[in-house]
């Protein structure tokens, strides 16, 4: 019982010498779990994809309405799309700069649940928030 709890307070204090085999597969161990980890334990995203000179960031993402939002920059549209108010073309248009951008999205479908514009001082659209269900 002695020698397993000496070798439990050495890993933890990580008292091994460099070279000797529990520190080596101490070395190992952690090597594996960075690499081979999977990043949904960590809740890990990519929170921005740059595509054109469009910006889409993961905003929030709501695991009991199972729905997420992103922030979508007004350059990726048209200047004569880009309206403070929610309309049929704004919803396709968004709908498709998401499936073309996200990784998640691609090949998927999914419905556009709610269209935000954010506002800048001036009363100019500067991105939208975008809700989906996928």
């Amino acid at each position: 019982m002695r020698t397993i709890w000496r070798a439990v307070v050495r890993t933890l204090f990580w008292s091994y010498e460099r070279g000797s085999w529990p520190y080596d597969v101490m070395v190992v161990a952690i090597v594996l779990f960075v690499l081979l980890t999977p990043r949904s334990w960590f809740h890990d995203r990519p929170l921005s994809v740059t595509v054109a000179g469009a910006n889409v960031e993961l905003l929030l993402e709501d695991s009991a309405s199972q729905t997420r939002t992103y922030r979508l920059d007004a350059k990726a549209l048209s200047p004569e799309k880009r309206t403070p108010k929610a309309t049929p073309e704004l919803e396709r248009e968004t709908h498709d700069i998401l499936g073309r951008t996200v990784d998640d999205l691609k090949e998927r479908t999914f419905q556009v649940r709610r269209i935000d514009p954010v506002l800048a001082k001036d009363g100019a659209v500067m991105s939208y928030d975008v809700t989906i269900h996928p």
